[in-house]
Formats: C-alpha cells, structure tokens, sequence
C-alpha cells in the first residue's frame, strides 16, 4: 500500500532560514581559523617569554588584547588545554609514523619514547606551560580543580595515544605475552609515568657534561622499560663483594 504521506513533497526551506545557515556556517569556521591563529601565536609567545607567561603577555605579543584571549578560551586553563590538544595532535602524528615504519617491538617502543622526549625538548616553556598548574599544584595543593581536571586530561590523552601501540607492540614478544593480561594493561601506564618523571627531571638538568642527550636518554629509558631494570642492578654478591673491600 502506497503511503501519501510519503509521496507528498516537503515544504521548500525558508529562504531566510538556509542563510542564517549559511551565516552561522561561515561564522562558525571563521572562529575556528581565528581560534587555531590564536593559538599558534600563543606557542610562540610562550615559546619566548617563558611558561609563567600571563595572559596580557601572551596576547601583547600577539598584537591583540587579553579580552580576545578570555573571549575565545574562557580563561589560561582553557588556552592551556588548547595548546596541550594541538600538542598531542602533533607528537601523535610522530609516534604513528614511528610505529609503522618499527621493525620490532623493541624499535617501536624506541620510537616512542623518543617522541614524547623530542616533544618536550623542541620547547620546554611550552611542555610547560601545557603540563603545569603553576601556583595550584594538582598532587599537593588542588586549589584550582577546573586546572588540575585540564592537567589530568592532557596526560590521559598522551597515556591513552601511546597505550594501544605499546600493548600491540608488547603482544608480538614472545617474553612479553608470557605476563598475562594484567600486565600488559598495567604496563604501559607505569612506562608512560616513568617516561615523564625521567624526561620532566631531564629537562630541568643544566646543561654539562653529565646530562645525556635526547638520544641516550631514549635508548637508556627503552632499555630499561623493555629489558627490565633488574638487568642493570648489582646482583647481591656483588653488593656483598664491594661492601667488603670497603674500608
């Protein structure tokens, strides 16, 4: 049985309605390319000045006032949150790239860590800036939540980015699928915290002959997440030995 109602035409939209339509179309990308400028400006700004920048720095620097800034972001937690997401995305596309041309687990675990040290090392004021609460610190003092809550995401984000191509990585080793589930969930978490304590301290070293490069940190960092600590630890009767030649 036919169905009139279905053979009926709809009514024509209303000319005023597809051009508010249109309107907003173009309005809504317009905020998107201004958005994205005001950004990228931002990153240079906090590139140069340093992650403590306020507001009105970054936005003198980009020949704008700090209400476009507040108009746009809400407030620094949301111009932080912005930079960490453009951030992401870019170490995102290195880590991909890295995974598909990795030869082994081991390479690809490699690739990684690598990205993440290359990330923070191009700009330490801006890993800063997008990692830190400044006066609120969010494991002694959360006296801001809204920025501890954008802290949190920013590195949910880079655990969740580097958690599947570990766990696949971790799963084509034979010694690896020998953990068991729990392990490989487990696993990746504490590598991606040991990865950021290790870099954050790394970053903050001056300078010198003892300060290892981007380069050894990494190989350093995958050897002992993919081997195993325990492989660099003295065995008990060479700490046995050593205490007793020890005057």
């Amino acid at each position: 049985m036919v169905n009139k109602q279905a053979l009926k035409p709809r009514p024509p939209v209303p000319p005023d309605a597809a051009a508010g339509d249109g309107r907003s179309s173009r309005w809504q990308a317009h905020r998107d390319k201004r958005r994205r400028a005001l950004v990228k400006t931002a990153r240079r700004a906090v590139h140069s000045l340093g992650y403590a920048a306020s507001m009105e720095d970054i936005a003198t620097a980009a020949g704008t006032s700090k209400s476009v800034y507040y108009r746009y972001f809400g407030d620094k937690a949301g111009l932080q949150q912005a930079m960490g997401e453009v951030v992401i995305a870019q170490m995102q596309d290195k880590v991909l790239a890295a995974a598909r041309q990795a030869a082994s687990a081991r390479e690809g675990l490699h690739a990684m860590v690598s990205a993440y040290l290359q990330m923070a090392q191009t700009s330490p004021n801006v890993y800063a800036f997008v990692t830190r609460l400044g006066a609120a610190d969010a494991l002694t003092n959360p006296a801001d939540p809204h920025s501890s809550e954008l802290l949190s995401h920013f590195f949910e984000a880079v655990t969740d980015m580097l958690a599947s191509p570990m766990k696949s990585f971790l799963a084509s080793d034979p010694r690896a699928r020998q953990l068991g589930g729990p392990a490989l969930t487990l696993w990746p978490q504490a590598a991606i915290g040991m990865v950021r304590a290790a870099g954050e301290l790394w970053l903050a070293t001056p300078e010198g002959p003892t300060k290892p490069t981007e380069a050894q940190l990494s190989e350093q960092l995958t050897t002992w997440l993919f081997e195993g600590i325990a492989n660099h630890v003295p065995s008990p009767d060479t700490i046995t030995s050593v205490l007793e030649d020890t005057p």
